[in-house]
């Protein structure tokens, strides 16, 4: 739980669930302006979860029977995770990002594409064998797709705003990624583009033609996009609220530059592809968190073709990397 926020008629309920990832906690909102409220985000599916939910409509006076909708940021597990079990006992509309819901639905034709899509990229990053098990990974989890897709309805976002919240698309964590701006109070949900305590992750994907999208470009456009905004406090997806964001989203501009000329480094001295420059710069993290690591350089190189600091040419089926 955490303290609850009040401005001119309109109350935020924070949610938060403690975890011991890095992520530091779950978070999601009641929002409650004149009788209506609106869920934003529902954490993970988890009876801790489902716990915190409920002890949080108790303690602040509401019931199931007072929630009107939920509104989702993005696809990601852990922010639509209690969705089918809320609309199973209080049968209210869910309105999520148009292009969450192939993602959300776990549509076959969508995730084959995706599946053959990194096969392509890690055999062309000279990934080799640890590409490969990554592979079979994701083919194995084809099989559980229909246990983990949402079955409720779903509503594409569609108005601008959605129950007094300016709806801004902010891809680069997620190609679907939507942050919802209170313009009056100078509020922000963010979802995962900006937590405090730590970086949020660009994660490579396809769009639907299976394309890969320079998903850290678009984080860093989205996240000067968020700059340019008069906010005084962010309510994120993960760890503590933020005051006056925009000395974090400086922080965060400068960290792209700066590991971007970290590997920009490692490229002059030789190491030539992506593989290789997960090996060198996360070493045991490489074969750990293997698609998070490939995701970060992926992101970065392309970071640095676009500025103009580095060149690619095809080897073999394998993209090598120099400086110029």
């Amino acid at each position: 739980m955490s303290e609850v926020i009040q401005d001119n008629g309109r109350t935020v309920y924070p949610i938060i669930v403690p975890t011991s990832s890095g992520l530091g906690s779950f978070n999601f909102y009641l929002v409650e302006e004149e009788g209506s409220v609106s869920l934003i985000d529902v954490g993970i599916n988890t009876a801790k979860c489902w716990d915190f939910f409920n002890e949080s409509l108790g303690s602040n006076g509401f019931s199931l029977e007072d929630l009107d909708r939920i509104i989702i940021t993005h696809n990601h597990e852990d922010h639509v995770g209690l969705v089918d079990r809320i609309v199973s006992e209080r049968d209210i509309p869910v309105y999520v990002p148009e292009h969450s819901i192939q993602r959300l639905k776990r549509d076959k034709d969508f995730f084959r594409m995706r599946i053959e899509f990194f096969a392509r990229l890690y055999r062309e990053m000279g990934c080799g064998e640890t590409g490969e098990k990554q592979i079979e990974k994701l083919k194995a989890a084809l099989g559980d797709h229909d246990k983990k897709k949402v079955q409720a309805d779903l509503t594409p976002i569609e108005s601008d705003p959605i129950c007094g919240l300016k709806t801004i698309h902010t891809p680069g964590h997620s190609p679907d990624h939507l942050v919802f701006l209170d313009e009056e109070r100078e509020w922000l949900f963010s979802g995962d583009l900006l937590i405090k305590h730590i970086s949020s992750n660009a994660l490579i994907e396809p769009d639907w033609e299976g394309n890969r999208l320079p998903t850290l470009l678009q984080h860093e456009q989205s996240l000067e996009k968020c700059r340019s905004f008069d906010v005084q406090v962010v309510f994120s997806g993960h760890g503590a609220p933020i005051e006056n964001p925009k000395d974090l989203i400086e922080m965060r501009l400068e960290g792209i530059k700066k590991k971007a000329e970290k590997m920009l480094n490692h490229v002059k001295r030789g190491v030539d592809t992506a593989s290789e420059l997960g090996k060198t710069m996360y070493q045991g993290k490489y074969e750990s968190q293997f698609s998070l690591v490939m995701s970060e350089i992926i992101g970065h190189l392309d970071y640095l073709e676009a500025n103009g600091k580095i060149t690619k040419e095809m080897d073999h089926g394998v993209w090598r990397y120099r400086a110029l």
